[in-house]
C-alpha cells in the first residue's frame, strides 16, 4: 500500500456485545485499538453490538461503560447501538436479495448438525445447502406460513459476481509501511447466515455495515476471527463499502490453554476491581504484554 493510499484520518473501534462482564482479553484489545488511534492522531470509537434479543441484557451495558473507564479507556464521540441501525441492516439484506444472492433457510442447528454431508471451515460445520434448491413457490409458501427463517448468501453466486478479491492486513503490532495483500477466500465458509432467525443481522453483515457507516480504517480484533475477514471483505465489494486495513492480534489464554470467554467465568475486569487493582497499572502491564497470573499470550 502506497502512502498516498493511506487514510488521512485513522478511526479504530472496539464492539463488545452486551452479554456479559468484560474479561481481561477485552480490556487488552481495547487499550490496543485506542493506543494506535492516539499514537496517530485519529479517533477511538466504542459500538455495542446488541441486537441479540436472548442474550443481550441492558445492565451488561452499563457493566461495559463502567469497566473501559475505569481501565482508563475513553471514546471518540456517542457510543454507536446496533439497535438504532436496523433499519440499514434491512436495506442492505434487500440489495442482496435483489441481486438474487439471499436464500431463506429453514434448517434448525440439529438438521445441519445431523447431515452427513456438511464438511468443516474455518467457523466449524459449513452449510450443506439444504435449502439452496428449494423452488421459489415452496419459499414463499413456508414464509406465508411463518416458518422461522434465516437468510444465507449464495457464497458462490456471490463469489463469481464479485470477482476476485483480496484485503489488506498489518502486522501485529501494527505498522502500516508493512500492510500486505492477502487473498480472500470466502467459499470455504460456506453459505454464512446474514440474518437470523432471531436477530435482524447476522455478525457478518452488522460488523460489516457499522465499520463503513462509522468510517473505520483500522479494524483490531483478535485472530480467531481472521476467517470472518474473507467474508466482511465479500460483502464490502457487493454493497460497494471501503475495505479497511486489518490487524489480529494474539489472544489471550487461561491457565488451561484455552482462549478467554465470557461463558467460561474468565478473570473479569470487574473482578480486578473489586480486588482493589490499580487500573492504571494494570493498563501499563497490559500495554506491555505482562498480564495477570495464569493468563498468557496464545500462539497464533
Amino acid at each position: 500500500m502506497t502512502q498516498s493510499a493511506r487514510p488521512q484520518h485513522m478511526v479504530t473501534r472496539f464492539a463488545p456485545s452486551p452479554t456479559g462482564r468484560l474479561h481481561v482479553g477485552h480490556g487488552w484489545s481495547a487499550l490496543l485499538a485506542m493506543d494506535l488511534a492516539r499514537a496517530r492522531g485519529g479517533s477511538f470509537r466504542l459500538r455495542i453490538e446488541d441486537i441479540d434479543g436472548t442474550r443481550s441484557r441492558p445492565e451488561h451495558v452499563a457493566g461495559i461503560v463502567e469497566d473501559l473507564r475505569w481501565l482508563g479507556i475513553a471514546w471518540d464521540g456517542d457510543i454507536v447501538f446496533q439497535s438504532a441501525r436496523l433499519d440499514d441492516y434491512q436495506s442492505a439484506l434487500e440489495r442482496l436479495k435483489a441481486m438474487g444472492l439471499l436464500y431463506p433457510c429453514f434448517c434448525t442447528r440439529a438438521d445441519i448438525a445431523a447431515s452427513a454431508t456438511a464438511p468443516h471451515g474455518p467457523e466449524g460445520p459449513v452449510y450443506p445447502g439444504t435449502c439452496r434448491g428449494l423452488n421459489d413457490a415452496h419459499r414463499a409458501s413456508r414464509i406465508a406460513a411463518g416458518h422461522p427463517h434465516a437468510w444465507r448468501i449464495d457464497m458462490a453466486q456471490a463469489v463469481a459476481r464479485a470477482g476476485p478479491l483480496q484485503w489488506h492486513a498489518l502486522p501485529f503490532p501494527p505498522n502500516d509501511d508493512a500492510a500486505t495483500a492477502v487473498p480472500a477466500g470466502p467459499l470455504a465458509a460456506g453459505d454464512v447466515v446474514l440474518a437470523r432467525k432471531d436477530a435482524p443481522a447476522s455478525y457478518h453483515l452488522s460488523c460489516t455495515l457499522d465499520d463503513a457507516a462509522m468510517g473505520v480504517t483500522h479494524i483490531l480484533r483478535g485472530e480467531d476471527l481472521r476467517p470472518a475477514t474473507d467474508i466482511h471483505r465479500l460483502i464490502q465489494a457487493l454493497l460497494d463499502l471501503p475495505s479497511p486495513l486489518y490487524v489480529h492480534h494474539p489472544l489471550l489464554v487461561g491457565p488451561d490453554g484455552r482462549r478467554l470467554a465470557k461463558r467460561d467465568g474468565s478473570i473479569g475486569l470487574a473482578d480486578l476491581r473489586a480486588e482493589g487493582m490499580d487500573p492504571r497499572r494494570l493498563a501499563d502491564d497490559l500495554r506491555h504484554a505482562r498480564f495477570p497470573i495464569g493468563i498468557s499470550l496464545g500462539s497464533a
